[in-house]
């Protein structure tokens, strides 16, 4: 990977160095002696959020399990590791943890800053199971933040990476689980009007797949939990959508080779919750993304006016995904005390066309109170974005504290939380 760019090549980062350290020394000393400087994850951001104005760091050589407690059921990691990885040593272990993104490459430290998520209608996002986390500040000392030691650790957790270098963390881990995995196809849009909350509770994690070339659902992806009893009940038919015939990818077209076991083969957690195996390529590799989150409650009604897009969207799309998230507490997090639908586009590698649309398809979401998700692509104006967090204050406050000169600020963070 070009080390100047993101993953997808929309982006293209100003910063003029890039540390890769391989001791938490040479952390603290790079923090202390560095102007500005921010962290770089696995580069799968869409837009400016990682970058920094002159130096960069990334963790990726410091990525080890650290301990397991099994009598508290947490695992303590340094901030480089990647949720492939980890899923592997907890499953070994026994473990698992609550709900897993679409990708396992991304590094747990870079998805919790952003409020990464799964799908699942009783599942918080990736950044809900922190209980602790160590942060390296501007002046190379480390702060501690952690559930036994009052409310600062909801503004730390989706920290959108300006507290400072996040090096260690502790996550709450659940026993082991198996699951299998359907997919349906054809799904009529009018069918979730007053069915959508069955639909997405039918199993542990539930995604919708559109490509918006008609008011339908391409694909509905089911992924049970074997103990839950709920594949057992899966007939041939869901609310009007039939069982696939063989494994696919989301995006038509596309070899299934990369997916995840279909088909209701049982296989680990870590296997079926992420749509994309860890040893391929994910997704469909040149692309960009944006994703909005909506309350549950109106997610048939924003549907619907996304579907008044087709047009202007689907030439343009590869696919759009839909799932569900459980509120939680966490001050920046899209989801904070809102059970949430996240409805994601993935385009097609044209931005220019792209930027024309995402303000016809904000503007459809606004009445709904859409938010965008911080790492991804969007046009909203930073003006609207930040009256849509009731924490955004007290967040600011929390940033201004830690980093008072502002060493892991950039132009994103500027615009959307410290701007007037």
């Amino acid at each position: 990977m070009d080390q100047k760019r993101n993953w997808a090549g929309n982006y293209t980062y100003s910063a003029s160095k890039l540390h890769i350290p391989e001791t938490m020394e040479q952390v603290v000393e790079l923090a202390a002696a560095s102007r500005r400087i921010k962290v770089v994850g696995t580069r799968h951001s869409f837009n400016g959020i990682a970058d920094s104005p002159e130096t960069q760091l990334s963790l990726e050589k410091l990525n080890r399990v650290l301990a397991l407690d099994r009598q508290n059921h947490r695992v303590t990691v340094e901030g480089g590791i990647r949720y492939g990885d980890l899923c592997r040593y907890l499953n070994e272990e026994g473990y698992a943890l609550h709900n897993l993104a679409s990708l396992p490459h991304i590094t747990v430290a870079g998805a919790c800053a952003t409020a990464t998520h799964g799908s699942g209608v009783n599942s918080r996002n990736l950044a809900a199971a922190i209980h602790a986390m160590e942060i390296v500040g501007a002046d190379g000392a480390v702060m501690r933040f952690s559930r036994d030691a009052g409310d600062e650790i909801n503004g730390a957790a989706v920290g959108l990476g300006g507290l400072g270098i996040v090096t260690k963390m502790t996550l709450d881990v659940i026993p082991a689980f198996e699951m299998c995995q359907y997919v349906y196809e054809n799904l009529p849009l009018e069918n979730l009007e007053h069915h959508f909350d069955e639909i997405a509770s039918a199993a542990y994690s539930v995604s919708l797949f559109t490509d918006w070339k008609s008011s339908s659902f391409n694909q509905v992806w089911l992924k049970h939990r074997t103990m839950d009893g709920t594949a057992s009940a899966m007939g041939p038919t869901f609310f009007g959508s039939v069982r696939a015939a063989g494994n696919v990818h989301p995006v038509a077209g596309f070899s299934a080779e990369n997916c995840s076991e279909q088909l209701g083969v049982p296989g680990p957690w870590f296997e079926r919750l992420p749509h994309f195996r860890m040893e391929f390529t994910p997704s469909a590799g040149e692309e960009l993304q944006s994703e909005y989150f909506v309350p549950r409650a109106f997610a048939y009604q924003a549907l619907c006016a996304l579907d008044g897009l087709r047009e202007q969207v689907a030439p343009l799309l590869y696919v759009s995904e839909v799932r569900t998230i459980a509120k939680d507490d966490l001050w920046m997090s899209p989801c904070y005390l809102q059970d949430s639908v996240a409805i994601h586009f993935t385009w097609k590698p044209d931005w220019q066309a792209v930027q024309r649309v995402l303000p016809l398809i904000e503007e459809r979401l606004a009445p709904y109170g859409a938010r965008p998700h911080w790492a991804k692509l969007f046009t909203m104006p930073p003006v609207r974005l930040r009256t849509l967090y009731e924490r955004l204050p007290d967040f600011r406050n929390l940033l201004l504290r830690c980093d008072p000169e502002g060493k892991f600020r950039n132009d994103f963070l500027d615009a959307y939380v410290l701007g007037d």
